[in-house]
């Protein structure tokens, strides 16, 4: 292989000295796709001043987001963490508000693709980056320690040669290209130790959807935006979709309206993303070639052709159009929406076991993105998918270590999308938008870091990437009660991703939550506990299950400081935005004690490797 790829760089330069491929061009960052977690891979790398750059094959920015028309986000209403956080706020000042952006049930923001392909576009407007719109990567070769990858514009073959390479590809697209390990499909319950999944492994993925944008057009008349009846119609593949099982909606004219508001946009435009009886679809993908997909593609997108023309005739609604959102000849989204893809072996390997309960591992130390939402999978068009009740599975909400990002046989590559080392069923949460934009911002930071600091990735100090992450806003631990304008926001992720102090899960309904709890009280037992990993010294240090106090808390200190004191202490407190009073019998809270260890001991400049283990 390696002797293959010397011939072609070999080639490749006689190309160039012929004029037949333009002139190598060297980047530190190579993106490939410019979806959600392509962009804010790109985003946060170039903030760090690294050459990067994005080949993408649509005209738009955002992927799953924009390009496919799932402009309804779903989860992290309460974690509005780095990029993620910031393009929230675009929406709300475009469309004025937070309540604007909440005009359909699914979710608390809502809006149209085109709008969000537009704020993407503004928030990548800055130095050192470069995007190639409807540009394919042709060929993917390793030279040396860099990439040399070839991709194809308007006719015409470019070359770049690249440090690092992001795959941030739908759907893992360059991992098996690049020779690196990965899964896909569903996992045996042998390889996870999840009670949840199938006995045999096999390679069945979610359904995928096409999503259609309709526009309300009220009374006009015309056939614009009216769909064709397409071949293999079928009306009783959609006549359910006005009624759930469950109760939610009964009847099948009544609660038509309830459906479609499910994902009803600003500017009276519908997201139609509707699983029950709608327009999600099964295909194989993986036992296909990249033609036959793309073929295959065009049997999905007549499915929802279907569903909208089953909306239009047999429900009645001819007053919703298909809306020119997308720049397409037939109003449909650029890209189909891909719930998962090939899932990279990485350095670490997260599973359902370590979602439902964090704390009996140490991955959460290495944390880089949360999510809170559900574990939730569509199989509803495939009857030959194990059956696997998603619902049982209790998870509060949850962070991702870093090592899903980095795998564990490739240098210099790094995966930015839906493609992290996870599980099939943990996938059915790491898959939505909030996350994937948390990824790509997590591996930007690494790649940046890399680059900077002239180290391969996996040789990046974990503490570095969090550091540089929380200089962005971003939350490493999903507590729901700290939020960014506390001034002790960054003391209390150090510390609870440090797990001095813990937060407290709860599995609830749709959003899952971590709580920090910040004015609790701390007890001496609590404290020294949470110490005990970074600092041997405190080894059989008597500690009550009283609260603890100033006093105690400076005779723990001084087991590590011999030489800190109460005085030196009180010429500080002011200034590090210490609410509660500086007495010496005063119980401290969670709040103070983060800000004080975070301050004095330092805990979080102790590094940790890949599986959160303390670094002697």
């Amino acid at each position: 292989m390696e002797f293959y790829n010397k011939i072609l760089i070999v080639i490749f330069g006689l190309m160039i000295s012929q004029g037949v491929l333009h002139a190598q061009k060297k980047v530190d960052v190579l993106i490939i796709g410019g979806g959600a977690g392509g962009t804010s891979v790109a985003i946060q790398a170039s903030r760090m001043g690294v050459q990067v750059q994005i080949i993408e094959a649509t005209p738009w920015l955002g992927g799953m987001l924009t390009s496919a028309g799932v402009s309804a986000i779903d989860g992290n209403h309460e974690l509005p963490s780095g990029i993620w956080g910031e393009f929230r706020e675009r929406l709300r000042s475009h469309y004025g508000g937070a309540e604007a952006l909440a005009t359909g049930w699914v979710s608390h923001t809502l809006f149209e693709p085109s709008v969000g392909n537009h704020i993407l576009k503004e928030m990548a407007h800055i130095p050192h980056l470069d995007i190639a719109f409807d540009a394919e990567y042709e060929t993917i070769l390793k030279d040396g320690e860099n990439w040399l990858v070839t991709y194809r514009q308007s006719g015409k073959s470019h070359q770049i040669n690249a440090k690092i390479l992001i795959d941030a590809t739908e759907t893992g697209e360059l991992l098996p290209l690049v020779g690196a390990d990965f899964r896909l499909g569903m996992d045996a319950k042998g390889d996870t130790g999840e009670a949840q999944a199938p006995e045999k492994a096999n390679t069945i993925v979610q359904d995928l959807t096409y999503v259609a944008i309709l526009e309300d057009i009220g009374t006009k008349k015309g056939r614009l935006g009216l769909v064709k009846k397409p071949k293999n119609y079928n009306p009783k593949n959609y006549e359910c979709a006005c009624k759930r099982e469950d109760g939610e909606m009964l009847s099948a004219v009544s609660n038509c309206d309830q459906m479609l508001n499910y994902g009803k946009l600003p500017n009276n435009k519908y997201m139609i993303n509707w699983p029950n009886c709608g327009n999600d679809y099964y295909l194989n993908w993986p036992g296909m070639t990249k033609e036959e997909k793309v073929e295959k593609l065009k049997t999905a997108k007549q499915f929802t052709q279907g569903f909208i023309y089953y909306i239009q005739n047999e429900l009645g609604y001819k007053n919703l159009r298909m809306a020119k959102e997308f720049p397409t000849t037939d109003y449909f989204p650029m890209i189909p929406y891909e719930r998962e893809g090939r899932r990279v072996k990485g350095k670490v390997f997260l599973t359902a076991l370590h979602l439902e309960n964090p704390y009996d591992f140490n991955l959460y130390r290495t944390g880089i993105a949360v999510g809170d939402y559900p574990i939730d999978h569509h199989h509803d068009k495939n009857p030959d998918a194990p059956e696997i009740d998603f619902i049982d599975i209790k998870v509060p909400s949850y962070t991702i270590p870093i090592g899903a990002l980095i795998p564990e046989d490739i240098e210099n590559f790094i995966v930015a999308e839906k493609n992290i080392s996870v599980s099939n069923i943990v996938n059915g949460t790491t898959r939505l938008q909030p996350v994937v934009l948390g990824i790509g911002q997590a591996a930007g930071a690494l790649a940046a870091s890399s680059i900077k600091m002239n180290l391969s990735p996996s040789q990046v100090s974990i503490r570095q990437v969090q550091n540089t992450l929380l200089e962005a806003n971003v939350y490493l631990m999903p507590f729901i009660d700290v939020k960014k304008e506390d001034k002790g926001f960054t003391a209390m992720q150090r510390i609870g991703v440090t797990g001095i102090l813990k937060g407290y899960g709860v599995p609830y309904k749709w959003a899952n939550q971590t709580w920090f709890y910040p004015n609790k009280l701390v007890s001496e037992y609590e404290y020294v506990q949470g110490l005990l990993p970074y600092f041997e010294s405190l080894d059989n240090l008597p500690a009550s299950g009283k609260g603890l106090t100033l006093n105690s808390f400076i005779e723990i200190v001084m087991r590590i400081k011999p030489e800190y004191s109460l005085k030196e202490l009180a010429q500080q407190w002011e200034s590090w935005n210490i609410d509660q009073p500086l007495n010496e019998d005063t119980v401290l809270n969670r709040r103070t004690v983060s800000i004080l260890t975070d301050r004095i001991l330092d805990p979080f400049a102790i590094e940790v490797d890949f599986k959160g283990e303390v670094i002697e």
